[in-house]
């Protein structure tokens, strides 16, 4: 089975899986485009059945979801923007905050949790 977006104006409007022959004959005269995506493709990172990074070929940078942005100068599909001062790049087409994660998340019982705080480009520890 494949995995196809649906692309109206770059952004992803449908997602549907379909077996190849099938997909070839399928009749949609609603505008946008077509494009296979993997199920399997993670930050620009062909995984397997077991989850752990195989080796195959990435298609696309990620899995398309509804509401994702699909960049065609680059082929790639990646999530809308989560804050104006976050950035993406090649090769896996991730959002990366300007200040990094700190080291100590999720560690501890309970676990410590932030949040991005774009006013001030910082994580703040929720309580």
């Amino acid at each position: 089975m494949s995995h196809y977006a649906k692309v109206v104006d770059g952004q992803v409007t449908r997602v549907i899986v379909a077996e190849e022959e099938f997909f070839r004959t399928f009749v949609d005269d609603s505008p946008g485009t077509w494009i296979q995506t993997s199920y399997n493709t993670r930050g620009g990172v062909h995984y397997g059945q077991d989850g752990q990074p195989d080796n195959g070929t990435a298609l696309r940078g990620n899995y398309a979801g509804i509401g994702d942005v699909y960049d065609s100068a680059h082929d790639v599909f990646y999530s809308t923007q989560p804050y104006a001062s976050w950035t993406i790049s090649a090769p896996n087409w991730q959002w990366t905050p300007p200040t990094p994660l700190p080291s100590d998340a999720f560690t501890g019982t309970p676990p410590k949790l932030y949040r991005w705080d774009e006013a001030t480009l910082a994580w703040v520890e929720r309580t």
